[in-house]
């Protein structure tokens, strides 16, 4: 019978050979009983890997009497239970994913790089992004002790291209919609550029009618967002509620349902390609455009907003203003001072 390694000497070292690849592997000394019980070990783990398995499920079961049982359920509601506000309800929604069946109740241990494979072709873009996620949760909590895939096997996430919303399109959009609420929250987030979830839930109270500011947390991040209006946005808030929330009715809806809205609207224009967070590269290629400093339009979309990246880097395009025309700005702003 001819065994899968073979036992050899180089140089007073001693090595084993793979008879399959041919790979030849060093075994670090010079001793030959302690060579030949190397050798043993490899042969017999190559015989017995189920029975490898169990012994190591053993040792580690000791450490941790739940590791042998755990489920990756359990790691998607844990990861859920350690979430709030906007966040765990996008937690909530993602393990529902039916893809996820897949590996729902299999053990974390029983789970081999072809049972995330599989999901992953079941799934979408989002699968991908949450596995990710769900996987080096268990990895980091010590619940596995081995990556399923390493980092570098990962499928690429590739994200459906997004486009802005056009002026033409958002005159549609408006000409179109008869709801006075929806008409201003899609006009607000033209002039303002943020995320649909922040302009739903604006009040009054975010309204610096001195400084013609608006300021509000956002959602997501918990940042404060800080941001001045002109008089065309003056004039559309003067149409809103002076006291509570602007938009009262869109503000108890989730986001799912206001982004259905809006598809409708914009299903029956003809329009396709774009979202309620077209918005915001709307803005930011607008702001572009505009020869608007690219850190102000980071500090009002947020610093890792992708819509600033993308529109600052290549999507707008942009006549630059002489300088001698920022020169004689300068100046004039300096004898006024004088």
């Amino acid at each position: 019978m001819k065994h899968q390694f073979i036992l050899f000497q180089r140089s007073g070292i001693f090595y084993c050979e793979d008879t399959g690849t041919g790979k030849q592997t060093s075994l670090r000394t010079r001793d030959r009983t302690e060579a030949e019980r190397l050798l043993a070990a490899k042969l017999e783990a190559v015989r017995l890997p189920a029975m490898n398995l169990q012994i190591a499920q053993v040792y580690l079961q000791h450490g941790d009497p739940a590791l042998t049982t755990r489920t990756w359920q359990d790691v998607m509601t844990q990861i859920a239970a350690t979430k709030h506000g906007s966040t765990q309800l996008r937690w909530h929604t993602a393990i529902k994913d039916h893809a996820f069946d897949l590996i729902r109740q299999r053990r974390l241990l029983d789970t081999t790089a072809e049972h995330f494979l599989a999901v992953l072709r079941t799934g979408s873009v989002a699968t991908n992004v949450y596995l990710r996620r769900i996987h080096h949760c268990a990895v980091s909590m010590h619940w596995l002790p081995w990556p399923i895939l390493p980092r570098r096997q990962w499928p690429a996430i590739q994200h459906t291209p997004k486009r802005a919303i056009t002026a033409e399109e958002q005159q549609q959009i408006l000409q179109r919609e008869t709801n006075p609420a929806r008409r201003a929250y899609y006009q607000l987030l033209w002039h303002l550029g943020g995320a649909q979830t922040d302009m739903a839930h604006l009040t009054a109270a975010d309204i610096d009618w001195q400084r013609r500011t608006i300021a509000y947390q956002r959602c997501k991040t918990g940042a404060l967002s800080l941001i001045a209006f002109g008089e065309e946005v003056a004039a559309l808030l003067r149409t809103l509620p002076t006291t509570g929330g602007l938009f009262p009715t869109l503000a108890r809806l989730s986001p799912g349902k206001r982004a259905q809205v809006f598809r409708r609207r914009i299903t029956g224009l003809g329009i396709s390609g774009v979202s309620l967070h077209s918005y915001r590269y709307a803005w930011a290629e607008r702001a572009k455009a505009a020869g608007y400093p690219e850190r102000f339009a980071m500090q009002a979309l947020g610093h890792s907003s992708k819509a600033v990246h993308r529109a600052y880097a290549k999507r707008a395009e942009v006549t630059l203003p002489p300088l001698e025309t920022y020169e004689q700005t300068a100046a004039t702003q300096f004898a006024v001072a004088a």
